[in-house]
């Protein structure tokens, strides 16, 4: 879409323009439309939506699945015969009470033993790759970042260790922002096919011989007496190997990136660990990796003094929010000391990330190994971010970790 070059085009083509996130700067964008009001219209391929840009209006259509269906899809971008297939089967497009009722089944899955496993893989991924990284010195953080969620993700959904490379190159190009398909149009639509028949092939195996492991409890898990149908555990294996690799990922890799060029912050986490789970949170807030999602109103309703009509869609700007002033002070300065931090890089309401705790945890074990063993951090290149307006993250981050 064409970029906007002064106040007297639109805000709105600047807000959907994916440049703007790969090499502007979104923050001043967002409050310069703030000051106009939190709800503006937009139009994006063609359609018309309103965006939201606060927090208080972002919470209140999250808060309010009665008023605000994610059955029509989740994302501005979508393929709308894929939404219509989807719809009501996979998780971030199912509303309540079915949402409840799957979220119920993958939630069953994380017994005590499957908590415990998940932790140590955590610590031992993190280890070996810093070992790795350390040695050589320098490294493209994001693949470092982009290690971890993944091998959770695949121990979670029952993915043999021997598999886990396969996995991660398919991931990379499947869900990348470009550069990790090459030049190829068509690799991440192949890549995506690759996964899930690796997932087919699995489920097989799980029917045959449960373990404990998201896997099995799709695949014996029923909604109102009924199993799921194989599309619906493809499609809801796909939404967590998706939103469970980009947060973690992308938070990561921006969140040492708010820690580099914030060396003050890095000093007082090595001295006083304890601030670490708030640091957490922050690193979430400030980074915000997903970067809008979607809502179509199902009744007139009144959203910051503006009437939505029945059959509209707003896109709510999770990651404007995070800026919001009127939630916090001074909110373009990362500050590992916020309180309160009432972020909604998770979102809110019913569509609650589901893998918030787990996220959250892996930054918490990534931060803690990487300030246990490195004395500082330094840029050897330029970051880049992603041209995308859905994921706000980095295609690559070029580091050299100084041990000690």
């Amino acid at each position: 879409m064409p970029r906007a070059r002064t106040v007297t085009v639109p805000c709105s083509l600047e807000l959907c323009d994916p440049d703007l996130y790969a090499q502007g700067r979104p923050e001043e964008l967002w409050q310069r439309m703030r000051q106009s009001g939190s709800v503006h219209e937009g139009e994006y391929d063609g359609r018309r939506f309103h965006a939201v840009l606060s927090h208080a209006g972002i919470s209140q259509v999250l808060k309010d699945p009665r008023n605000f269906t994610s059955q029509q899809g989740m994302r501005l971008d979508q393929n709308p015969a894929a939404t219509a297939a989807a719809s009501g089967k996979m998780l971030i497009i199912t509303d309540p009470p079915r949402h409840g009722e799957i979220r119920r089944i993958v939630n069953g899955a994380f017994t005590p033993r499957m908590v415990a496993r998940l932790e140590h893989t955590m610590r031992e991924t993190v280890t070996a790759v810093l070992d790795e990284v350390l040695d050589a010195g320098e490294c493209d953080f994001t693949r470092v970042a982009a290690r971890l969620p993944l091998s959770v993700i695949c121990d979670m959904l029952g993915v043999p260790p021997g598999d886990r490379d396969f996995m991660l190159d398919r991931t990379m190009v499947a869900f990348g922002s470009g550069e990790s398909a090459g030049t190829d149009p068509l690799a991440p639509a192949q890549a995506h096919a690759d996964i899930l028949a690796y997932y087919a092939d699995l489920l097989e195996r799980r029917r045959r011989e449960p373990r404990e492991d998201i896997i099995t409890a799709l695949a014996h898990g029923t909604v109102d007496g009924v199993p799921l149908t194989d599309e619906e555990i493809f499609l809801n294996c796909d939404g967590i190997v998706s939103g469970g690799n980009e947060t973690t990922r992308h938070a990561g890799a921006g969140g040492l990136l708010a820690l580099v060029r914030n060396p003050q912050q890095w000093a007082s986490l090595r001295e006083d660990p304890e601030l670490l789970p708030g640091a957490v949170q922050e690193i979430l807030r400030f980074t915000s990796p997903a970067m809008h999602v979607l809502r179509t109103a199902t009744a007139p309703v009144e959203l910051a003094g503006r009437t939505i009509a029945a059959g509209d869609q707003v896109a709510l700007w999770l990651a404007a929010g995070n800026r919001d002033p009127a939630a916090f002070p001074d909110p373009d300065r990362f500050d590992v000391t916020r309180r309160p931090n009432p972020h909604l890089a998770f979102a809110a309401g019913a569509h609650y990330c589901l893998g918030a705790a787990l996220a959250t945890r892996e930054l918490t074990v990534l931060f803690e190994e990487l300030l246990r063993r490195v004395r500082s951090a330094e840029l050897t290149g330029p970051p880049r971010r992603t041209r995308s307006i859905l994921i706000r993250g980095y295609e690559a981050l070029p580091v050299r970790l100084l041990a000690g």
